[in-house]
């Protein structure tokens, strides 16, 4: 999940940089038409092997909230700051948490319930001072947190009966035929500078992906997504140091408050392999 952040804080810095000279939709549509020609020779392999049961209706399900996720954050990613960006979308770790809990049946201790709490808090402390006047770039970056969060929840399910690279693959696939009528709609001209930048968000988007559809498959949403927080201080840096945005004492308290729960969480949950029988031999067997 860590390698997955600071994937995912590249495609933010690279969106952020081409503004707003391409329509959402379009560039939408190219990052990920990119990525299927790179998961070209994969997919062929995807569809001759076949998909289990079932697996067909949550990758259809995926791709389109997925197209709406998207859709949101590329319209704000060239709109609002990073920071701003990346703060709103902690709406979706959290709804993530309880998810897993009301939805997957994992289990939702005290302690996770508290972290999430404090990191949430220390979003809310971050936004704050930045967000007085509510934009239709805060509003789709909303909308986005909310799409982002039913795609992980699409995720989690597709990784416990499909390889991860097939997941990415056919998540890949989905959203660019999804995208294709809109970007068609709302096409203007592009030229090689944007293809290529688009085309280096398609490599990091891609990988982030595959970090943290593995991250899905060994632990629950409960524990892989309290590391999400840690892309707020990378957001933080890449707009200050990169596009001049301000950071001030509200981000800096905000992001400490997020680093703490962060830390904290981790410390409960970690397991000594020893201290429990059954986990060890698991390991044997596993190796």
């Amino acid at each position: 999940m860590v390698a997955s952040g600071i994937s995912f804080i590249g495609v933010n810095g690279i969106v952020r940089y081409l503004g707003t000279d391409l329509p959402a939709a379009q560039s939408a549509f190219i990052r990920f038409g990119i990525g299927v020609m790179m998961l070209a020779p994969m997919l062929v392999q995807v569809f001759k092997k076949g998909f289990p049961p079932g697996a067909m209706r949550l990758i259809l399900g995926r791709g389109a909230v997925h197209c709406g996720a998207v859709l949101f954050w590329f319209y704000a990613m060239a709109r609002i700051p990073v920071a701003h960006v990346t703060a709103i979308g902690y709406l979706s770790p959290v709804l993530l948490i309880l998810a897993g809990s009301a939805i997957l049946g994992e289990a939702l201790t005290r302690v996770r319930c508290l972290a999430v709490a404090i990191a949430f808090a220390g979003a809310l402390v971050v936004l704050r001072p930045g967000v007085q006047e509510v934009s239709l770039g805060h509003l789709s970056q909303v909308g986005a947190a909310i799409c982002f969060a039913g795609s992980y929840l699409f995720a989690k399910k597709l990784s416990a009966i499909l390889p991860a690279a097939t997941v990415v693959a056919m998540m890949s696939l989905t959203v660019a035929v999804g995208l294709l009528p809109l970007a068609l709609w709302v096409w203007v001209p592009v030229n090689w500078a944007q293809i290529g930048w688009l085309a280096v968000v398609a490599v990091l988007a891609t990988t982030a992906h595959y970090f943290m559809t593995r991250a899905f498959k060994v632990a629950p949403l409960t524990v892989t997504q309290p590391v999400t927080f840690l892309q707020l201080i990378w957001a933080t840096a890449v707009g200050a140091f990169v596009f001049d945005e301000p950071v001030d004492g509200f981000v800096l308290l905000g992001g400490a408050m997020i680093m703490a729960a962060i830390t904290w969480v981790s410390w409960a949950e970690r397991r000594p392999v020893a201290a429990d029988p059954e986990a060890a031999r698991a390991g044997l067997n596993a190796s």
